[in-house]
């Protein structure tokens, strides 16, 4: 078989498809983590709060489908 190359695999080490995983933050990392994403949440749903107290009719008319749509 003239003019043809074979090509031989590589033998070695096999390169990783995915790096490490990262190491899991600790527990103190999470709770304060966690309170403050409480905290994100909770001020968000007192914005809503106050938009619903100040004007909750105009704020549902702007969900009604108008036209029969």
């Amino acid at each position: 078989m003239a003019g043809q190359e074979q090509v031989q695999p590589q033998r070695g080490r096999p390169e990783p498809s995915e790096p490490p995983p990262a190491p899991a933050p600790d527990a103190a990392q999470l709770s304060a983590r966690k309170a403050e994403l409480d905290a994100d949440i909770d001020s968000v749903l007192d914005e809503i709060d106050g938009v619903l107290e100040t004007n909750a009719e105009e704020f549902v008319a702007g969900f009604v489908q108008k036209g029969g749509q």
